[in-house]
């Protein structure tokens, strides 16, 4: 999962895909970073956190952390928020096997970014979940 600063949006994302995949019995590895290096060693937007707590998820031990190529390597799927997003993590791939990783979350639409509108956090998330539930509903094999 990433977005920009890996504070607000992606540690929301991995938290309900986590919260999600355990809840249908599923083994998967997932993590959220950053396209920016602002927040990198820091914990998720206070928003987020209250978000995603009053959803029973608690996202408050997530340390925000840069994106790298060696996601590439570890993930199969690099689940990404905006298209500046998507831009930014095609840019790093070092071939097409990589490239077929990264796609934006909701298809063709973007996650909105709250930082500056408090009033967002939960709309988000409910655009998160509706993302993560379908992904798991397509990979679920």
């Amino acid at each position: 999962m990433v977005c920009l600063g890996n504070i607000c949006r992606s540690p929301l994302a991995e938290g309900i895909m986590q919260h999600l995949a355990k809840q249908e019995g599923l083994d998967w590895e997932v993590d959220s970073a950053g396209t920016g290096n602002w927040h990198v060693g820091e914990g998720p937007d206070r928003r987020s956190t209250r978000t995603a707590g009053e959803h029973g998820i608690d996202i408050s031990k997530q340390v925000c952390r840069l994106f790298r190529i060696s996601d590439f390597d570890t993930f199969d799927h690099i689940l990404v928020m905006d298209k500046n997003n998507l831009s930014d993590i095609l840019a790093m791939t070092r071939n097409a096997e990589d490239a077929k990783k990264v796609k934006l979350l909701l298809g063709d639409k973007i996650v909105p970014d709250p930082y500056y509108d408090d009033s967002l956090f939960e709309p988000v998330f409910q655009l998160i979940e509706k993302g993560c539930k379908e992904f798991i509903k397509k990979y679920n094999n």
